[in-house]
């Protein structure tokens, strides 16, 4: 079955852009598309689509709230974030509402369809590196972190779900790591952390890696410690 996506772009000659692209693939469709957020939660009313395409800034009604309440819908679609500005703080704020991943504008189209891939199969796309600029910013605006006083993650009693092992994990997932680079500093099999993420995910009730990301922020297991990265809190 193909993947059904829609384009959300207050720009017509994006959305064009994008469509030719997708449109060139065997496994997507574009099925709808919308010029901003509210537009775009009329057209989902009726439409059915597996990931969402969209953009943060458009009038009327700006990505950040629509993903906020697209993502709230039982069987909602995907939401993937395009964004023209590197560490957009629309885009923390939109992963926050349930965004799987953002990209920005001109990635190259390979990264792209491969990201609408991952994000319908369930996987996350905000890279390492990019998670850690992104939440070196703006982790000190966070609740929680109070400026960089982190709590060790006592104010988030579903943290205490979480083995020894388990913790460790999220906090390297917090800091960035992928899987791979996981396993390497834990001296353990990508197989054996995926499975850790997992059950991070599960016990925690979070959609997927990029909300494990705002919890360790957000309940201060891990806070910035600048243009270096992050640390335990």
């Amino acid at each position: 079955m193909s993947i059904r996506v829609m384009l959300v772009d207050d720009q017509v000659l994006l959305r064009t852009g994008f469509r030719m692209v997708l449109a060139a693939q065997p496994d997507m469709e574009v099925v709808a598309e919308a010029g901003d957020g509210a537009e775009a939660l009329e057209v989902l009313r009726t439409a059915e689509v597996d990931v969402v395409l969209m953009d943060v800034r458009m009038p009327k009604l700006d990505g950040v709230e629509a993903t906020r309440r697209i993502c709230g819908r039982e069987g909602a679609p995907k939401v993937l974030i395009l964004t023209t500005f590197d560490l957009d703080e629309y885009a923390f704020s939109a992963l926050k509402a349930g965004a799987s991943g953002f990209m920005l504008k001109d990635v190259p189209p390979g990264e792209l369809l491969a990201a609408i891939r991952a994000v319908h199969s369930g996987d996350a796309v905000v890279a390492p590196s990019t998670t850690r600029r992104l939440l070196d910013r703006f982790a000190p605006m966070l609740p929680g972190t109070g400026g960089g006083h982190g709590s060790g993650g006592s104010g988030r009693p579903e943290l205490e779900r979480l083995t020894d092992r388990e913790r460790e994990v999220m906090l390297l997932v917090a800091q960035g790591l992928s899987n791979g680079e996981i396993a390497a500093r834990l001296v353990l099999s990508e197989a054996t952390v995926k499975t850790h993420v997992g059950r991070i995910l599960t016990k925690l009730e979070l959609r997927d890696r990029v909300q494990v990301v705002v919890m360790a922020y957000e309940s201060g297991l891990v806070r910035a410690q600048g243009p270096g990265g992050a640390s335990r809190a």
